[in-house]
């Protein structure tokens, strides 16, 4: 178990050096936080959402409101979660071949970037690799009974992160499960999914009206599921926007060896396969194969926009084929071929590497920059009377109500939580304002309210201000 725990270990002091441990949470984050803070009022949990993330984020929010101690233990928690998930595999496949797909994944800016983040994809990425790697151990062993738990277990953590992602990811487990009759992995199968997706069950008809209801509405929320060829989007924003939401970037990939991975994947992926296959291995690289080109379908051709956090499930399970593949071109052959081959592949890896670590300080840099206004702004937030028991709504509602202890609201766009009219009944029994950025329109119904202007730290107007009046 050395070189897994290496990787891991290298894992969390990778995040804790290059993602900064004060970086202010995203909006996403912010609503899965807010779900458990005893500090301020639950945000809006839309019907698209799981309760996944946060129960993982729950036992640290309970008893602090620290940014920075959120990501050490989220780091350290993803960590602890990739030896887990790689351990899994340990009777299946070689743990240095384990370790070599572990520090590929790892190395993944994207990975790197989400491992200290209130986020659900990371978590799902690494239940699906740990659900697999049992998946595959309770196939080779009948009898035991570890595997086929902690298969049912992982894929209930993968459910509750995100149901529409573990069912993609259980799909060809319970096809093959059923293809080979084996019972036990079967109901393995669809024990974890089914114990992991009863809380969004139960949600669906507490605050949405049923299970159908709730799945419309997800749609809704994001920009109507069908068929769609996001190939294309998932391409141009392997490097950022973290969200590409419409996915109208140009190609302009920097480093360049970003895209040049992702487009030779799907041939590491097959080689792998076929030198498993030749090792009497097969199941070892197809299976996860098949798993990672299935969690993969909903975001390459069921919706029309990107992120690049989306594919992090796919790539947990893509690597493991890709890494038996590099493992056998650096140890078969004659020594000469060899030596040129692992000298090929280690220069290649260096350039995987480094584009990596430039993207990933690039992306961290320009977080960390665009987040540190919200919490400076408070006291000025403040001194408007927007604290404690208050409403916003507009702009950059959510991270800074979770800042303010506020209550957000959307009066429109896809997490739309009331409409204008209740908010006029509301505003004149708390401080209430709405947040916009220079040079937006004014809505209708904030027109008369009284407008002030909010400075950042540059100096230049952050947000500009209208305070409702008070009844």
């Amino acid at each position: 178990m050395f070189w897994i725990a290496l990787v891991a270990g290298l894992y969390a002091i990778s995040q804790l050096v290059f993602v900064t441990p004060s970086m202010g949470l995203g909006w996403d984050e912010t609503v899965y936080v807010s779900q458990v803070s005893p500090h301020l009022p639950a945000e809006f949990f839309s019907a698209p959402r799981s309760r996944g993330i946060t129960l993982v984020v729950a036992p640290l929010a309970a008893v602090t409101h620290s940014t920075v101690a959120l990501r050490v233990y989220l780091s350290l928690l993803s960590a602890l979660g990739l030896f887990l998930a790689l351990l899994a595999w340990r009777r299946v496949r070689d743990t240095r071949v384990l370790a070599l797909a572990g520090a590929l994944f790892a190395s993944l800016w994207v990975a790197e970037y989400y491992g200290p983040q209130a986020m659900p994809n990371l978590w799902i990425a690494l239940a699906g690799l740990a659900a697999v790697g049992c998946f595959l151990d309770a196939l080779r062993r009948p009898a035991a009974r570890p595997p086929l738990l902690g298969l049912a277990a992982a894929l209930a953590v993968a459910a509750l992160m995100r149901p529409s992602d573990a069912a993609f990811l259980g799909l060809p487990l319970f096809c093959l499960a059923l293809l080979r009759r084996r019972l036990l992995p079967l109901l393995a199968v669809c024990g974890g999914l089914l114990a992991g997706t009863a809380e969004w069950i139960a949600e669906a008809y507490a605050r949405f009206g049923g299970i159908g209801e709730r799945l419309h509405l997800s749609s809704l929320n994001e920009g109507g599921l069908g068929l769609h060829w996001a190939v294309g989007d998932a391409l141009r924003s392997i490097d950022g926007p973290i969200l590409c939401r419409p996915c109208d970037v140009s190609w302009n990939h920097k480093p360049l060896e970003l895209a040049v991975w992702w487009l030779l994947l799907p041939l590491l992926v097959v080689g792998g396969v076929l030198v498993e296959r030749r090792a009497g291995r097969l199941g070892a690289a197809l299976v996860p194969a098949l798993c990672g080109l299935s969690v993969a379908v909903p975001y390459l051709f069921l919706i029309d926009y990107s992120a690049p956090r989306f594919l992090l499930p796919a790539y947990a399970l893509l690597l493991v084929p890709a890494a038996s593949l590099l493992a056998w071109l650096v140890t078969t052959g004659s020594r000469r071929r060899r030596r040129a081959l692992t000298a090929v592949a280690g220069l290649a890896l260096a350039g995987q590497l480094t584009g990596q670590y430039l993207q990933l300080t690039q992306e961290v840099a320009y977080t960390v920059a665009s987040r540190a206004d919200q919490p400076y702004v408070v006291p000025r937030f403040a001194r408007l009377g927007l604290t404690g028991n208050c409403l916003l709504t507009g702009e950059d509602a959510e991270p800074l109500g979770y800042y303010t202890g506020c209550r957000a609201v959307e009066t429109s766009g896809n997490d739309t939580n009331i409409t204008a009219a209740r908010l006029l009944r509301e505003a004149p029994h708390q401080p209430t304002a709405l947040l916009l950025y220079p040079g937006d329109g004014v809505p209708a119904y904030a027109r008369a309210w009284s407008r002030h202007t909010v400075v950042g730290r540059d100096g230049g107007t952050d947000y500009v201000v209208y305070l409702a009046p008070r009844g």
